[in-house]
């Protein structure tokens, strides 16, 4: 049975101002398993990036429990902290800014992170993920130097500096042309089957469409997940399938420890709710989902049916 890299449970998150609370993670529950890459995609505001945060170190839950890699990110030290974002997770941010220093060249930001551990041929080491990012002839570049997509590739040799166990990775195609987003993909991809559980960020259709799980968050929770059909599983590397009109994927609500699911948005907008009132019944091993007003005006009520 495989080790669960992501262990969250019952997680919520609390903002406070003078002013007023904002319930960031409303209950939020998910596990990933090692070895896993998974995309989490949500709208502004939906809980991601707090989540993407909490799982870095960058921030602390206000309630649940959160187990990254078997260490338990709600009772560690500040000390704890500091070895855990060294030595666990590796992040690559959006914003090339937060990634490199300007006034380093790329094989100095790729050693930087490993002044901070006690291993040896850190240079070596540099070269060779630059080389593994097809940024070795960069070597010497400075952040004014290099093109976004550049950046990106050099970002991602950073964040696998001290072989973390978890790479996060924060919108990493979303500032670079789509042949640099494919090799940055392509990348994951490799990494991927090397062992490397990776958890990305993205609003990018195609790469969601390649990926093997996709959790998507809507109200601070889980709402629903998508997964790559079996007949798309070996294609992942063809160049002739339009990832972003094709149906790869299959798409399932996700139920809460209480029960609960949310309901896609496009069948509670088919049923056309005056309230916050649904009828439940089951038939023929279906639950079918009436609203009671579409009962009152029409012989044949709007219904939307969940096997």
């Amino acid at each position: 049975m495989a080790e669960n890299m992501i262990q969250a449970d019952g997680l919520v998150k609390i903002y406070k101002t003078k002013q007023t609370e904002v319930l960031a993670l409303q209950g939020l529950d998910l596990t990933v398993e090692a070895g896993e890459l998974t995309a989490l995609i949500g709208n502004s505001g939906s809980g991601k990036s707090t989540f993407l945060n909490m799982i870095g170190g960058l921030d602390r839950p206000s309630a649940g429990s959160l187990l990254v890699g078997g260490k338990n990110l709600f009772t560690m030290t500040e000390k704890d902290l500091v070895v855990y974002k060294r030595d666990t997770v590796g992040f690559v941010w959006q914003n090339n800014g937060r990634n490199l220093l300007p006034y380093l060249t790329a094989i100095e930001n790729v050693m930087l992170p490993m002044h901070l551990s006690s291993g040896r041929r850190k240079r070596e080491k540099a070269l060779e993920l630059l080389e593994r990012v097809g940024m070795s002839h960069k070597k010497y570049s400075r952040l004014n130097m290099l093109s976004g997509g550049e950046q990106q590739r050099i970002a991602i040799a950073i964040a696998l500096a001290n072989s973390p166990k978890l790479l996060l990775a924060d919108e990493p195609t979303g500032s670079v042309d789509s042949m640099t987003a494919n090799y940055i993909f392509d990348l994951f991809m490799e990494l991927n089957r090397e062992g490397q559980t990776i958890l990305i960020v993205t609003h990018d259709v195609a790469l969601s469409k390649k990926v093997k799980r996709v959790v998507a968050i809507r109200d601070g929770k889980i709402s629903s997940e998508r997964i790559l059909k079996e007949s798309y599983a070996d294609r992942l590397k063809e160049v002739a399938i339009d990832w972003r009109s094709e149906d790869t994927q299959e798409e399932y609500v996700v139920m809460d420890k209480a029960g609960r699911v949310q309901i896609p948005r496009e069948l509670l907008d088919e049923l056309q709710l005056s309230g916050n009132k649904l009828k439940l019944e089951m038939h023929d091993g279906k639950i079918i989902i009436t609203s009671p007003e579409a009962e009152k005006t029409e012989k044949e009520p709007r219904e939307a049916e969940i096997s």
